[in-house]
């Protein structure tokens, strides 16, 4: 007979440790099937930051008159985000068996939620004080946001996985280190060439964006805690 003993302080559905002393091998099983429904909707609510940044990026390029149409836009992608969040909270309230932890679950929801609401509201900041050009730190920010984005789109779906997730933990905490540099060049840039009015402006929109940096940060902190408990 062969011996074993099992390891585990997951809840249901997760991962379990089986121990076999005569050959030092660890095998992990899962008990339960896992249930992809909830990980489909972070990846969406993922997916919808990087169409916000996308929309953005548009805003910034056309004359202030134009900026109705996209800035609509923009809500749409906040909106349909606020519905996905809630979809995953009524999700985890009826599903018997979900692949991580509901508080787990929730706060990546959560910061999902919260960075294409910033975005929303720089967009709309751009429209309300009718900026037309933005400096080139502003495209320099889009882009680590949207790159941070895309990476978590991939990273959402494979949470039931985390085996390989660790090179997205540190590939955002490396991007959001970036944004922060750029932010501070930005502000200091601003300082040195533009007036207040100017300045106290463009400095809002400075903030949102890197408090969407941010926000993906703490999402990749989140998967990091994730990975440390599973481990």
């Amino acid at each position: 007979m062969v011996n074993c003993w099992l390891r585990s302080s997951h809840k249901a559905g997760f991962p379990i440790t089986v121990h076999f002393p005569e050959t030092g091998t660890h095998v992990k099983l899962r008990l339960f099937p896992q249930e992809p429904a909830g990980l489909n909707l972070l990846s969406e609510m993922a997916r919808q930051i990087v169409l916000a940044t996308a929309t953005l990026a548009e805003i910034l390029g056309v004359p202030a008159a134009e900026h109705g149409k996209l800035v609509e836009d923009m809500h749409n992608h906040e909106a349909k985000s606020a519905e996905l969040h809630f979809a995953l909270l009524t999700h985890m309230r009826t599903s018997f068996v979900n692949p991580l932890p509901r508080e787990d679950m929730y706060a990546l929801s959560r910061y999902l939620n919260e960075a294409i609401e910033k975005l929303d509201a720089a967009a709309e900041l751009v429209a309300l004080y009718k900026l037309e050009r933005l400096p080139k730190r502003a495209a320099d920010q889009l882009e680590i946001i949207s790159r941070q984005a895309e990476l978590t789109v991939d990273a959402m779906r494979q949470l039931n996985n985390l085996d390989g997730l660790e090179d997205y933990w540190i590939e955002i905490l490396r991007l959001a280190k970036r944004a922060e540099r750029t932010h501070r060049v930005w502000v200091a840039d601003m300082i040195s060439d533009m007036k207040w009015a100017q300045y106290s402006r463009n400095r809002d929109i400075a903030n949102q964006l890197v408090e969407v940096t941010k926000d993906m940060r703490r999402i990749a902190t989140q998967v990091g805690s994730i990975i440390v408990k599973e481990s």
